[in-house]
């Protein structure tokens, strides 16, 4: 039950993110106020032309008043965004009860923390499609992700009464940080773009340690080196090329939030036995 839940939850927050990247790029709207128009011919949508997943289904990819293709981006937001909806639900590690606390008030927190994670994602995946796009990662999305990562660093203090959980989250933001904005100045800007930088604050609150923070690192250069290197062998990209480097690290992150303590486990098993 909880996860068709988050499947329907994951199908509406995903419409919404397909329109908030829209009206992000367009300017001309905005998110909280006025209706949802056709990018084509401008007309405004009803309620049944809004449906997540069976518009599109229904209308097969197509405008009911101008009858030009919906972009299949629009598809594809609302799905990714219920797939890691249930993915984090059958994820998520942070246990229960924390120490010290009621079991009731630690649910909640967790809960919360829970919540705050899939506001995140929203975000995740609204960024990665802007970069994706048009190579830029806006303030207008980045500022909102970070002030939802500091939100998350302060109910996981509260949840277990340790200040290891304000500690470590402002390391793991050090060593992202710190990383990312010496690329940046050194190459001024053409290594790594400033949207990057100002992101990695986020990045680095939300993953929550010094150790998960360098698996986000190595698990982003690893993505980047899988997509570019084919991609340059093809010849679809020149040594020259700009490629985001944005959807690598949200997609390193997400992994080191879900699966980072167990890969840091295994590679000090692994450390241990050699």
């Amino acid at each position: 039950m909880v996860i068709v839940v988050l499947v329907l939850l994951g199908l509406v927050l995903g419409s919404f993110t397909g329109a908030l990247i829209w009206r992000t790029h367009s300017k001309q709207y905005s998110i909280w106020h006025g209706r949802s128009v056709c990018e084509h011919c401008g007309h405004e949508l009803a309620a049944k032309d809004l449906v997540p997943l069976v518009s599109w289904l229904a209308l097969r990819g197509k405008c009911r008043y101008c009858g030009k293709p919906i972009s299949i981006q629009n598809l594809l937001v609302e799905i990714i965004t219920a797939a890691l909806f249930v993915v984090s639900y059958l994820a998520w590690q942070a246990p229960i009860a924390a120490a010290g606390m009621s079991n009731t008030l630690s649910h909640v927190l967790g809960v919360g923390m829970f919540g705050v994670w899939l506001l995140c994602l929203v975000l995740f995946v609204a960024l990665t499609v802007y970069d994706i796009r048009w190579f830029l990662l806006p303030d207008s999305l980045v500022v909102p992700l970070i002030a939802l990562a500091g939100l998350q660093t302060i109910l996981a203090l509260v949840r277990t009464h340790t200040w290891s959980s304000l500690y470590n989250p402002l390391l793991a933001v050090v060593i992202i940080f710190g990383l990312f904005w010496t690329l940046h100045y050194v190459s001024k800007g053409n290594w790594i773009g400033g949207g990057d930088v100002t992101l990695s604050i986020a990045l680095g609150l939300l993953v929550a340690t010094p150790a998960k923070a360098f698996v986000t690192l190595f698990a982003a250069s690893l993505l980047g080196l899988a997509w570019s290197l084919p991609s340059l062998y093809s010849k679809r990209l020149k040594l020259s090329s700009h490629v985001p480097f944005g959807p690598f690290l949200l997609a390193a992150a997400t992994i080191a939030v879900l699966w980072g303590q167990q890969l840091v486990d295994w590679y000090m098993r692994l450390v241990r036995v050699s």
